[in-house]
């Protein structure tokens, strides 16, 4: 009787590497094993086809007509794995990668902080991590600035250089700092200590400059009231420049959180004009109904600032500024709250920076039903906490506006080592930006890998968490849940690999029966 029984498959054998004679390590042999279970497992959406196949060999065949094994280099076979057409990933479907709706009804890939690299107490800062996030997907980044200090020539420098990695002078570092937040601006005299009245509020402030423009003070790149390190704004928008449009053409959104005077915010429009030219968006908003789509603003800068102050009601402005129960102002004005000290007075926003805001311009939250919420170009920037107090309170309000209008959300101030909140808390609630701490690679970074995979950092949200394409929208009591049909979903997955399983009879893994 012939045997039934299905054939088991042929064992998969790792290649065995060899040391070259200069250093490198190379593949001596792939089995033709090897290259069954790579078409076995690409069987599905994406079949791997003989030129791939030959691709990953590229000497040809793995042996030739006498047997002789043909010799592949291991670089070659793990480029080819990370490769597009390797992922694991399916990809979106075309209705999902539809860029023409109002910029509202997108899902936004943000960061948080975008300039650390470590905590948000003492950690590393680098321009660096702008270039690298905008690679990696990230369209929408922050920017904390704050007033520059004069530059020191080069004899100064050197005898810096002379104090750096000694007990003194890093006593001399903090010390600076601190003195740097107590003390005012350096560029402000006694007389502009106290307010003029008959002064044109709004006047263009000129640039700060010295006697020596090789020791202008440009704007910094930090994070307020801590020890971390400060980067160069310059810096900082040169490298968005660099990696804003690598992988992708989709629209960069940069949010602005400006601590600086208004003689240092006129030298930001200038180095973000310089940087960024023929990148920014130019146009008018007066009459504006509808946001546009990303594909209007494909390789587009979006400068996303506070607005500034009306000049009929600079008092009244004052006054809401320091009562305002949530601002953009982020992890400083948390610190004061639970400290118990009263907040500091933020610099206001001058008019020529507000109006580069053309499709993304701040406004301090007082509600949803305040007048500036039915502005098209408006944005909220709530903090998690203040977030879910609105959502416990208004719940259906807050996910009506943000069919319509744009939202951030950010991380408490409490998370001093850089952790992130859930995401899909906050997508939930229609929020299209939330911005997360990429250099923690936990499950919020995670989450959103998976969610902006394929999209170019834009995703377009479910038909029922968008709004009108006329624009013009009211705010109504439809719910998330009322927003689509919920379906059962039946989960399948095949686990085709393991490492590091736990061994029979270890108690730490009592559940886990491998």
């Amino acid at each position: 009787m012939a045997d039934s029984a299905p054939k088991e498959t042929a064992p998969i054998v790792v290649p065995e590497l060899k040391t070259a004679g200069d250093g490198s390590r190379k593949v001596s042999t792939i089995k033709s094993s090897l290259l069954s279970y790579l078409k076995e497992i690409s069987g599905g959406y994406m079949k791997l086809s003989d030129e791939q196949l030959l691709e990953i060999r590229k000497d040809g065949p793995m042996k030739n007509e006498k047997g002789e094994a043909n010799k592949v280099e291991l670089n070659v076979l793990m480029d080819y794995m990370t490769r597009r057409d390797s992922n694991a990933m399916k990809p979106l479907k075309g209705s999902d990668l539809d860029l023409t709706h109002p910029l509202s009804s997108y899902f936004i890939s943000s960061s948080h902080n975008t300039y650390l690299s470590g905590n948000q107490v003492y950690g590393d800062a680098s321009a660096e991590v702008y270039k690298n996030v905008l690679i990696r997907g990230c369209r929408c980044v922050e920017i904390d600035v704050w007033d520059g200090e004069e530059r020191k020539l080069e004899k100064d420098e050197d005898n810096e250089r002379d104090k750096k990695g000694t007990r003194e002078g890093l006593r001399s570092r903090i010390s600076d700092r601190l003195r740097k937040h107590r003390s005012p601006s350096p560029a402000m005299s006694s007389k502009e200590k106290t307010p003029n009245k008959n002064k044109v509020q709004d006047a263009m402030p000129a640039p700060w400059t010295t006697a020596s423009t090789r020791t202008r003070a440009e704007p910094r790149v930090l994070h307020g009231h801590t020890l971390t390190k400060e980067v160069p704004f310059r810096d900082v928008c040169d490298a968005v420049k660099e990696g804003a449009f690598v992988t992708s053409d989709l629209p960069v959104i940069v949010s602005l959180e400006v601590h600086a005077g208004p003689e240092q915010q006129q030298i930001m429009i200038d180095i973000m004009e310089q940087s960024w030219r023929g990148l920014l968006v130019n146009v008018s908003t007066d009459d504006l109904k509808v946001l546009p789509s990303p594909s209007e603003l494909k390789n587009k800068i979006l400068v996303k600032a506070k607005a500034a102050p009306a000049k009929s009601a600079q008092a009244s402005a004052e006054l809401a500024t320091s009562h305002s129960q949530n601002t953009d102002t982020e992890s400083e004005n948390e610190k004061d709250s639970s400290s118990g000290k009263p907040k500091r007075k933020k610099s206001k926003t001058i008019e020529s920076l507000s109006v580069m805001a053309k499709y993304t311009r701040g406004y301090h939250f007082k509600s949803l039903t305040a007048s500036e919420a039915t502005l098209p170009t408006h944005v909220f920037s709530l903090s998690e906490s203040k977030l879910m107090e609105v959502h416990q309170s208004h719940g259906p309000t807050l996910f009506s506006h943000n069919k319509n209008y744009l939202m951030r959300a950010y991380p408490s101030g409490a998370r001093l080592s850089s952790s992130n909140l859930d995401p899909t808390v906050f997508w939930r609630k229609g929020v299209q930006m939330v911005a997360l701490n990429w250099q923690k690679f936990d499950a919020g970074v995670m989450l959103n890998e998976a969610q902006f995979a394929g999209s170019g950092g834009w995703l377009l949200k479910p038909e029922g968490y968008r709004g009108s394409a006329s624009g013009g929208a009211t705010i109504t009591k439809e719910s998330q849940a009322d927003a689509m049909e919920y379906k059962k979903l039946d989960l399948m997955v095949e686990i085709i690999a393991a490492q590091d399983l736990p061994s029979k009879g270890d108690s730490r893994f009592e559940r886990l029966h491998p």
